[in-house]
């Protein structure tokens, strides 16, 4: 490691981003709330929404997260009627995630989410896709970083 004195957190990229995920939560929490949904529980719709049937797994390396994060999100989820879990037709020892009719009529539901966070950010809709961009590079990147050193 190198001996430098460490930046003051808002010139500290990371900072950056963790303090603007957190603040985008906020604002999206009172519209969750609505939805009866959690902010966790919202990206594992989403990704159901993008393909329905994934196994808990799955789910978990789409959004970056711990199977035993997702595990408890879809326990819920399934409690309220937004999910199902049903054993895999191709392979009995997998269990899939399958939206139910009330999880994927939730999707019409949630655009107010991205209206929202455009509007609240004073980006227009091209400099949020640059960013949204922009920080996807910066996401696989480190990903990278993390496969090189497993």
């Amino acid at each position: 490691m190198i001996d430098e004195p460490t930046l003051p957190l808002d010139s500290q990229l990371c900072f950056s981003i963790y303090s603007a995920s957190l603040a985008i939560q906020r604002v999206y929490k009172p519209m969750l709330d609505e939805l009866g949904v959690t902010y966790t529980q919202y990206l594992v719709l989403s990704a159901l929404w993008e393909k329905n049937g994934l196994t808990i797994s799955a789910i978990a390396d789409r959004l970056a997260l711990e199977p035993s994060t997702i595990t408890p999100a879809v326990k819920r989820l399934e409690a309220a009627g937004f999910v199902e879990r049903r054993r895999s037709t191709v392979d009995e020892r997998q269990v899939e995630v399958h939206l139910s009719p009330k999880g994927s009529s939730l999707h019409r539901k949630t655009g107010c989410l991205t209206a929202s966070l455009l509007r609240h950010s004073g980006f227009a809709p091209h400099e949020m896709i640059d960013l949204n961009i922009t920080v996807q590079r910066l996401r696989d990147g480190m990903s990278k970083a993390i496969e090189v050193a497993d």
